[in-house]
């Protein structure tokens, strides 16, 4: 965290803010996109400095730091015709700046969104007459008005028109871009009106309302320029509540965008490419900023052995732009390499993916092994690795350690070194089939890839369901003894609802089963699609159902049985023997772990 040396809080004067605005001595980084601020929003906002109401902290990053280059941006509407370098950056409150900049600085209409996000253009005005009353709300007092100064009827027609000074001066109409310099605006008002309650009417609304303008301090938070680039990331994260958010990619991008380099356009194509591969669909700019860090900084501790493999958040936005181009393809390609592995090992999509995290090492992994890892011996040891993180559940937290931990003990491993700790690590208790029970857990979705992976085909088709998976058939995991039939002959839900009791099957062979008996539903899919008792029982072996058991509806046969032949599958993937655990302390550790969830509602 940012210790007290590195920033300063005061107060400065709105006017000096928005003069400093205008003049490009503050401006947004290249991360700081998209001002969304609409019509409302805005004349609130005015409303609130008209009554000297706060709106909140602006938060400043002061430049000069070599280690922190942005590509600097104008706030919207400022037009300038040189380049100037910026005295600071706006961090928190672009959204209030560009909208009290072009509310009452711009002599342009606002371009802003109505209340259904249509694009529209506003002046704004406030009312003298009704800004110096107390039973009007002050932000009936503001006035946004179309770009040629008219309000129409539905039908067009124009029922109310401010289209020139003199019809502002009749109607006791203040344009607000006229509020810091109120001058000749004012000189024209008496001028048209030559009455002196008038010019008083004016004084009492300079005195109450245009000073509160004239003298508004804006709470201010100026980070220094020695603040490191992590930082800027991290507190951006925690107060950028209202505009875009800031992840390490936005911060990268803004730093590549410097030197003249689209980070995000680089991005874009990159990611078309990975998108051809479905299990690469959902990886994130920031998952690939990490691959390209880890390869990074494994070409670094080559030069310099006390150099660290990292990718931590630090270690990516220190990631410079040569590096970014000399590792980004290679990279790219880690990722295929890794697809192609994921796709040999059933698992096809990235819904299907137990942790999408644990893509990063894998695609790195094999970008640094390169054809070695076409090596039978090699892919073998990797896939172990892998399966052993998903069922050792390892990649749900401190991730960014781990990756680079495997990074070094799994290429150490592949020359016949130690196992990695991932391996090592990897401890599949028996009582863990009975508490996963949905899609969210990376185990779930690994035993539900092994059992596509040996070969199980569809109770209807026999068709193998990594082919109606491929080819989109609509497979999930469905009830072996339906949760009605269950329900009816009194098993308890923590084994009909476990893992156990579940298999990948087509929509339409799950609604034969609907709530029926397996005996009852085998006999229908035999007499409606013909197939054969033999097949159907081969059919069922391939999914590790004993037939004879749910043929003969007995769940505890049929469960027992199931469970240790899961069992080995998860054995067989991860080279790691799991210990048998008996009934009663299987149920003791269920009892513990669910009296752990209710202590923690409770807390």
């Amino acid at each position: 965290m940012i210790n007290m040396s590195m920033f300063t809080s005061d107060k400065e004067h709105l006017q000096v803010i928005l003069n400093e605005v205008a003049s490009g001595k503050i401006q947004l980084p290249d991360f700081q996109r998209g001002w969304i601020w609409n019509d409302l929003h805005i004349q609130s906002l005015v409303a609130s400095i008209s009554l000297s109401y706060p709106i909140g902290a602006i938060m400043f990053l002061k430049n000069g730091n070599p280690d922190i280059r942005f590509k600097p941006r104008l706030i919207e509407g400022v037009n300038l015709p040189d380049h100037v370098d910026p005295e600071r950056y706006i961090l928190d409150g672009q959204q209030r700046l560009t909208s009290l900049f072009q509310s009452l600085i711009m002599n342009t209409p606002v371009i802003t969104q109505d209340a259904k996000k249509k694009t529209i253009k506003r002046w704004y005005y406030i009312k003298i007459t009704d800004a110096l009353r107390t039973d009007i709300d002050r932000e009936e007092a503001i006035l946004g008005l179309p770009e040629d100064r008219k309000i129409r009827t539905f039908r067009g027609d124009v029922s109310e028109d401010y289209s020139t000074p003199e019809l502002e001066y009749q109607n006791d109409l203040f344009p607000l871009n006229c509020v810091f310099s109120s001058y000749n605006w004012r000189k024209g008002y008496n001028k048209y009106w030559h009455k002196e309650e008038k010019s008083d009417l004016f004084d009492r609304f300079e005195g109450e309302i245009l000073e509160r303008f004239k003298q508004y301090l804006v709470p201010v938070i100026i980070m220094s320029d020695q603040t490191p680039k992590e930082a800027v990331c991290q507190v951006f994260e925690k107060v950028n509540t209202g505009g875009v958010s800031l992840n390490v990619f936005e911060l990268i991008t803004a730093t590549f965008a410097a030197d003249e380099f689209n980070l995000r356009d680089d991005w874009v194509i990159k990611q078309r490419k990975l998108k051809e591969q479905r299990i690469l669909r959902s990886v994130s700019a920031t998952d690939f900023l990490q691959s390209v860090t880890l390869l990074a900084s494994y070409a670094r501790k080559k030069g310099n052995p006390e150099s660290a493999i990292s990718c931590k958040r630090a270690d990516v936005l220190k990631l410079r732009l040569d590096e970014y181009k000399s590792w980004s393809d290679f990279a790219m390609n880690g990722f295929i390499k890794a697809a192609k592995l994921l796709f040999q090992q059933k698992i096809f999509s990235d819904g299907d993916l137990p942790y999408g995290t644990q893509l990063v090492p894998l695609a790195t992994l094999f970008t640094i092994m390169s054809d070695k890892a076409d090596n039978d011996v090699i892919r073998e040891k990797i896939a172990r690795w892998y399966w052993c993180g998903v069922f050792g559940e390892l990649y749900g937290s401190t991730i960014e350690t781990r990756f680079a931990r495997d990074i070094i003990e799994v290429l150490d491993w592949a020359d016949d070194g130690p196992e990695p700790s991932t391996v090592t690590e990897c401890n599949f208790a028996v009582s863990r089939l009975y508490s996963m029970r949905t899609r969210n857990s990376a185990a779930y979705k690994g035993l539900y890839a092994l059992l596509i992976r040996n070969g199980c085909l569809d109770f209807r088709t026999g068709e193998p369901i990594d082919v109606q998976t491929y080819f989109d058939d609509k497979i999930d995991v469905h009830h072996i003894f339906p949760i009605e039939y269950c329900r009816r002959i009194g098993i308890d839900s923590q084994y009909y609802q476990s893992i156990i009791n579940k298999t990948p099957l087509s929509a339409k062979t799950n609604r034969i089963i609907s709530g029926k008996a397996p005996s009852d539903y085998l006999r229908r899919i035999v007499q409606s699609t013909g197939i054969s008792d033999e097949r159907l029982n081969g059919i069922l072996v391939s999914h590790v159902i004993d037939a004879d058991a749910i043929r003969a509806d007995d769940f505890n046969r049929f469960f027992y049985a199931r469970q240790e032949s899961l069992l080995t599958r998860i054995e067989n993937a991860t080279g790691k023997s799991i210990t048998r655990q008996s009934k009663d302390a299987i149920s003791e550790e269920l009892k513990e772990e669910s009296e752990e969830i209710i202590e923690g509602e409770d807390e």
